[in-house]
């Protein structure tokens, strides 16, 4: 009578070691990232700053003077900040997150500074007349702000930032009527490019 050798046990396949251990440290790492970072900036809320902005250029480029243009332009920050402010406290709460966080107190103690020094600057030069150069200060300080701010961000702010300078450096050499255009495709294109990436990939 043949006696029929037994199989054994099945070889069971596992994963090396090391394997397990790259993936556990690499999202340890993505973890204490978005714990060390701001992550309520508002995508979606930066859209709608964009769409105020294409409104506000298309309202500007009827303007009489640079001076009623940069009136227009105000009344729209103003309202795009609102905007702003008000998307960045609806998404913390939806993220359970709070706008007094760490992260969010380094965000903002960075970006003011920047904004501030472009507020003085635009009643300065409001006060003399001297208005050529203030779209390109504009563009340039808000860029700052934003490079600042996006230290403490997810990772596409602070390209925003560098976007936002290089259209400021280029307004500053540019003809004065072209203003209207690099304010419009900068706080317009620019803010919903961005807005709507950071919203897809960062949860609205």
């Amino acid at each position: 009578m043949a006696v029929i050798p037994h199989p054994g046990p099945k070889a069971v396949k596992t994963a090396p070691i090391h394997g397990h251990a790259i993936d556990n440290l690499k999202y340890i790492r993505k973890t204490m990232e978005r714990a060390g970072s701001f992550t309520a900036v508002p995508g979606w809320g930066g859209a709608g700053m964009g769409a105020i902005a294409l409104g506000a250029g298309a309202i500007a480029s009827g303007a009489d003077s640079a001076a009623d243009m940069l009136q227009v332009w105000i009344a729209a920050g103003v309202l795009a900040f609102i905007a702003g402010v008000v998307a960045m406290a609806l998404k913390a709460r939806r993220l359970a997150d709070t706008v007094v966080s760490a992260p969010a107190r380094k965000f903002v103690l960075s970006f003011a500074p920047a904004l501030i020094a472009g507020g003085c600057l635009t009643v300065a030069m409001l006060q003399t007349g001297r208005l050529e150069a203030v779209p390109g200060i504009w563009l340039l300080l808000y860029g700052t702000a934003v490079i600042a701010g996006g230290a403490f961000s997810v990772r596409p702010v602070p390209a925003m930032g560098l976007c936002f300078m290089a259209a400021g450096a280029a307004a500053l050499f540019s003809p004065a009527g072209w203003a209207n255009a690099y304010l419009t495709a900068a706080f317009g294109g620019i803010h919903i490019v961005f807005g709507v990436l950071i919203a897809r990939r960062y949860g609205g």
